[in-house]
């Protein structure tokens, strides 16, 4: 199971990586890996601002359909287009190509409420 030690993590299975005022975000291995092949993402709020646990997507397995929540209140600026050809990159390489979308954060306070690696390891019982 990868689980990157300088990336922060939600309790519903996101990673984020903080890279000043924005951060990215995407689904960790072990959910990537629980979901099975990933055939389609939708995230409809791009230019929306959002709280944080919001609903801002879905992935779409072979077997079922999982809401994305937003781990950080914000814009989300940016989605991975790349994705729209290339869902199995959610599978393959969830932390580089599979990234999912770019949130500016409206409330950094918030990103101390995010687990870091040996809290989400815990978490899944790895």
């Amino acid at each position: 199971m990868n689980i990157p030690e300088e990336l922060k993590y939600t309790k519903d299975h996101e990673w984020v990586k903080i890279e000043g005022d924005v951060a990215i975000v995407g689904i960790t291995d072990f959910a990537q890996s629980e979901l099975g092949d990933i055939v389609y993402v939708e995230v409809d709020t791009l230019d929306e601002t959002l709280d944080k646990d919001e609903v801002f997507g879905t992935v779409e397995a072979v077997k079922t359909v999982s809401d994305l929540f937003l781990p950080l209140s914000g814009e989300i600026v940016e989605f991975n287009e790349g994705l729209e050809d290339e869902p199995e990159n959610v599978n393959t390489a969830p932390y580089e190509n599979g990234w999912i979308i770019k949130i500016k954060i409206s409330n950094p306070a918030e990103v101390e409420g995010l687990l870091d690696a040996a809290a989400y390891k815990e978490l899944i019982g790895a």
